[in-house]
């Protein structure tokens, strides 16, 4: 990421990226068939046993980070089986053993998201909510495709379905992920928001240093 002492996005863009449009359309047009990693694989069939051993709605906690958002989500809806998920073991590993958070619908694992949010469209995987919390911004305008709606997988995003909320302290990054939405007939809001609680180390930190944050939420 690139930030100043304050932990505030430096950016070389002044609006919307100014290639956002012609990008999404072409990820539109052609399927992404990039390969899927083994590990990715077998993460997915574990999720699909768990999902079938809970028996309860699924969300999903993309990026999750150490995955305090996922513990957190999942007491906040105990009637959902809250899966997080992040392509780093290092993060994931400094969690406690999960008996000691208390609630146990959630499991924590280690993925390409570009695979699993992939095999999870071909499973047909039902999914009630979707968040992905502070997602790493690609701050410079040439890094405009790895934002996640700048990414050949938006399209799995959407297609996905479910109740979408997204969370950044740079609001450019979710207008520009609003107007990829709306290139697929899909509408969202943007909004600034104080959270009560925070639900994650970044929104903690960013709430403390007095950073505005704000909120994307979609029907899927």
């Amino acid at each position: 990421m690139s930030f100043a002492n304050s932990h505030e996005i430096v950016t070389n863009q002044d609006g919307l990226n100014e290639n956002l449009d012609e990008i999404v359309a072409k990820h539109l047009k052609h399927t992404f068939k990039k390969p899927y990693q083994q590990h990715s694989i077998d993460g997915f069939k574990a999720v699909e046993i768990q999902i079938g051993q809970v028996n309860k709605p699924v969300i999903f906690d993309s990026c999750c980070g150490v995955g305090d958002s996922t513990v957190k989500l999942a007491k906040l809806h105990p009637d959902h089986f809250v899966i997080g998920m992040d392509k780093s073991g290092h993060r994931l590993n400094k969690n406690e053993a999960y008996e000691q958070h208390g609630v146990d619908n959630f499991m924590l694992l280690r993925t390409d998201l570009n695979d699993f949010w992939r095999l999870a469209l071909e499973a047909q995987l039902k999914i009630d909510k979707h968040f992905i919390l502070y997602p790493n911004p690609w701050p410079k305008a040439k890094h405009i495709q790895r934002r996640w709606h700048g990414s050949a997988v938006f399209p799995t995003i959407v297609a996905l379905g479910g109740e979408l909320e997204m969370r950044s302290n740079w609001r450019l990054y979710l207008d520009e992920f609003s107007q990829a939405l709306s290139l697929v007939g899909k509408e969202s809001s943007v909004v600034e928001f104080s959270p009560e609680e925070t639900i994650t180390p970044f929104e903690r930190k960013y709430q403390a240093s007095g950073q505005a944050l704000f909120k994307l939420t979609s029907e899927l």
